[in-house]
């Protein structure tokens, strides 16, 4: 009887709970189990978001600063002995000197050329509208005439129906970009000094969350927060380096060919330029769009200074400043940015590249150390380790 029980409970053991596609189903309904159990319990985590949709915006600016300036706070500690107070009260100095030239010479420059485009862009609409109207009147534009005027009909509805919900709602509308405003200037208040204890002290932060976790587990803690920071760092220094070459490119491209609002129009290149692969093909939609009102041989100088710009970034440029830090595949890119734009909006379009960077940093810790911790890869580790052995040399 004991020598049966013996052989069923083997047989068990080794059809369900040593089977590793079991086992693996099991992990998955253990996951799914806890996501819905977090899902039913979501009311916990709402003091949480309101804290940080209070705090989020100005921690992070400030992380987005502390990744540009700490290179230099570190490589003036290490090669001159200077004391981090002084180097970030001149940093700030300086960033703050920046941000005044900034405001009296370029800001100008930009409302400038806004209340140009502003002025005539009725013109510029009744142009395009005009050249429509030729296009499409001949016979063989049938079907794109129609579709222009159904077009046009949607739009007409959409405006409407945009203007009476803000009529409607004209209180709710005031409220929150009262709100908005009041973060932006909370944000703009209240980064500099998280900065300044980021670049201060921020360095001592992970050996100061290892005391609270055991000792077998700090050295990965270290080397996982190693790994994060180091693609956060690289891939936020490295997109707003090649932003800023994008738009300085451009700004010049632009002002050469004599296109009207070249900085105008470089600035925003820059900015799209923040979001990957897609970025560069949005950024031509606005000098294509003011190109169309000046001629067509514009169209050609634009198309020219666009190429140019294309291959000084891809060849010299990204190779230099972004290389490929974060070795994402193109298509995950692409998914990422419509699956994060889709859920989060312009937020999920510009965070979720890095957002992906750390999850993935994460679940490769966490394959790992479930791989080195199981017995389900004995198998293939045993595998791993074997050396082939070459065959014996025969007499002849």
């Amino acid at each position: 009887m004991r020598r049966k029980m013996n052989s069923e409970n083997s047989a068990f053991f080794r059809l369900i709970l040593n089977n590793k596609f079991v086992t693996g189903l099991l992990v998955i309904l253990l996951l799914l189990m806890v996501v819905y159990m977090l899902h039913a319990v979501r009311f916990i985590f709402q003091p949480i978001a309101a804290f940080m949709g209070a705090v989020g915006a100005p921690i992070v600016v400030a992380g987005v600063f502390y990744y540009l300036l700490n290179p230099t706070v570190d490589w003036a500690e290490k090669r001159f002995k200077m004391k981090r107070n002084l180097t970030i009260t001149l940093e700030f100095v300086i960033l703050t000197a920046l941000i005044v030239w900034a405001g009296a010479v370029l800001v100008p420059i930009a409302r400038d050329q806004i209340d140009s485009l502003v002025r005539h862009w009725p013109e510029y609409w009744n142009n395009i509208t005009d050249k429509l109207n030729q296009w499409t009147s001949d016979r063989r534009f049938k079907a794109l005439n129609s579709w222009v005027k159904s077009t046009n009909s949607n739009l007409e509805g959409y405006v409407g129906n945009v203007a009476s919900l803000l009529k409607n709602s004209g209180g709710s509308t005031i409220s929150s970009v009262f709100s908005t405003i009041t973060m932006i200037f909370i944000t703009i208040a209240t980064f500099p000094l998280i900065l300044f204890y980021l670049l201060k002290d921020g360095h001592q932060l992970p050996g100061y969350m290892t005391q609270f976790l055991p000792v077998k587990a700090r050295q990965s803690f270290i080397e996982t927060i190693t790994e994060i920071n180091l693609q956060i760092s690289n891939y936020i220094r490295g997109q707003l380096s090649v932003a800023f070459a994008v738009a300085l490119m451009f700004g010049i491209g632009y002002m050469i060919i004599g296109l009207p609002y070249a900085w105008l129009i470089a600035v925003i290149a820059g900015f799209l330029n923040l979001i990957p692969f897609l970025g560069s093909f949005l950024a031509m939609i606005p000098a294509v769009v003011v190109g169309m009102f000046v001629s067509p041989m514009m169209l050609v100088y634009i198309l020219i200074v666009f190429i140019i710009e294309q291959t000084l970034e891809g060849k010299v440029i990204s190779p230099k400043l972004l290389g490929n830090s974060l070795k994402i595949h193109p298509v995950t890119v692409v998914i990422i940015l419509l699956s994060a734009g889709n859920i989060f909006g312009v937020i999920g379009v510009i965070f979720g590249i890095p957002g992906y960077a750390i999850v993935k940093v994460l679940a490769s810790r966490l394959y790992i150390w479930w791989k080195h911790n199981s017995n389900l890869f004995d198998d293939d580790e045993t595998n791993d380790h074997i050396t082939p052995v070459a065959p014996a040399p025969t007499d002849e």
